[in-house]
């Protein structure tokens, strides 16, 4: 942008509201990167076989392709505040009952997968009015940096910090990291009450009949496929996915011993430390980088990202290779997740927002349990390096694709915004 100085930083206060959801953001997100990071090792704990830790990350994600529009539906219909509040403190009762059952000696392979269900069910709900709440407690202006600094935060509170202080407490015992978990789920509702936070005005309390309900339901969908940015980046979103579920449901075999790395639980929480830092650096850098090499590159980084991230492994390369690798996918993982998410909420009406996102997600990460369960039987079949082979093929593939899109799309102005306006596509 003409006139800007590229490198300058606004730390511009966003409001109360704001910074309650922040809070709440960043409790409920230190008690994911633990829960996410102790789940597979309370499976391998268990004597859980690959394809059983993988199983493990794909009913995580069961539920995006289950009931994405419907949390989306939900959100647009109730108050934020209470919902976020509800969920959160539905979560901490889940990781309670995951920790009572270890202690008690019970815990087996199909009770982790239920929580791990209920788990993905609770993040639909809570990502979904996370994303589509910002918009109605910041102005247009001041969202790209909100996005950031929420980006920032679960980046240093679910990645940076949540893996090794839960391979910390996994140490002495994993109990006493999922009961940590649950705890910063409950922390996370005093953030959130105390926000003040308006309904839609579009929005409606009474009960819809069921032809329009249907009709609500699909909605978001219907909007997502009419605007060809927001498709066309849900669509790759998509398809790097089905590269990232693979290697997050099967790195930590390959890791953790008896795995070829052999590393300890902790040392493998300081692997994901490591690709957390590449991610707060770029979160925190984010906005300068934009108006210094702009969008478009940014976000071609991110896809030069996912091949770096599988490829070593495919290549049977060193722990610093493939932590090197680790650290750059999560610098553009971050990228991507900031400037895609302002992309959608400046391209959304307010009364879609919750939708369009759970329309997004639905799509995006629908994806995802079926990979990771076709990454564990490649993996059970020929072998771990198999898979990975498989995903760095599929990675190249999506970077050829992506990168002509991008520099024929206005990625900037979409950015920008404003909200009713759609991006260009020159030919």
């Amino acid at each position: 942008m003409k006139g800007e100085n590229p490198m300058r930083v606004l730390p511009v206060s966003l409001g109360r509201s704001f910074n309650g959801l922040w809070f709440g953001t960043g409790a409920a997100n230190l008690g994911d990167g633990m829960a996410l990071f102790v789940l597979p090792l309370l499976a391998i704990a268990v004597d859980a076989s690959a394809g059983g830790v993988a199983a493990v990350t794909a009913a995580l994600t069961l539920a995006w392709p289950l009931f994405g529009l419907h949390a989306g539906w939900i959100v647009d219909r109730v108050d934020r505040r209470t919902l976020l509040s509800a969920v959160n403190a539905a979560r901490g009762l889940v990781l309670g009952g995951v920790t009572a059952a270890f202690l008690a000696d019970v815990l087996s392979l199909p009770l982790i997968l239920v929580a791990a269900v209920l788990l993905g069910v609770a993040e639909t709900l809570v990502d979904t009015a996370l994303t589509s709440t910002i918009p109605l407690v910041v102005d247009p202006v001041g969202r790209s940096r909100a996005n950031a600094r929420i980006e920032a935060t679960i980046n240093v509170a679910n990645q940076l910090a949540g893996p090794p202080l839960a391979g910390l407490l996994a140490g002495a015992t994993l109990a006493l990291a999922t009961g940590a978990s649950a705890a910063l789920y409950v922390l996370a509702v005093g953030g959130v009450l105390v926000m003040t936070v308006r309904r839609p005005a579009a929005a409606s309390a009474d009960p819809p009949a069921a032809g329009r309900r249907r009709g609500e339901l699909v909605a978001g969908f219907r909007f997502l496929w009419r605007q060809r940015v927001v498709r066309t980046l849900t669509l790759f979103t998509a398809a790097m996915n089905v590269v990232w579920a693979v290697a997050v449901s099967l790195l930590v075999v390959y890791a953790v011993d008896p795995g070829p790395l052999g590393l300890t639980a902790a040392q493998y929480g300081l692997l994901l430390t490591g690709m957390a830092v590449g991610g707060l650096i770029a979160s925190v850098l984010v906005e300068p980088l934009r108006r210094w090499i702009g969008t478009t590159r940014l976000m071609i980084a991110d896809a030069v990202g996912t091949v770096l991230f599988v490829a070593p492994v495919a290549l049977d390369a060193g722990i610093w290779v493939v932590a090197a690798g680790a650290v750059v996918a999560g610098a553009g993982s971050s990228i991507w997740r900031i400037l895609a998410g302002t992309i959608r909420q400046n391209l959304s009406p307010p009364e879609l927002l919750g939708r369009l996102y759970s329309a997004s997600r639905m799509i995006s990460w629908g994806v995802i349990p079926a990979s990771a369960a076709l990454g564990g039987i490649v993996a059970e079949l020929w072998g771990l390096r198999t898979a990975f082979v498989a995903a760095t093929v599929l990675a190249v593939l999506v970077l050829a694709a992506f990168v002509p899109f991008a520099l024929r799309t206005d990625l900037e102005a979409a950015v920008r915004g404003p909200a009713d306006d759609e991006a260009p596509v020159v030919a």
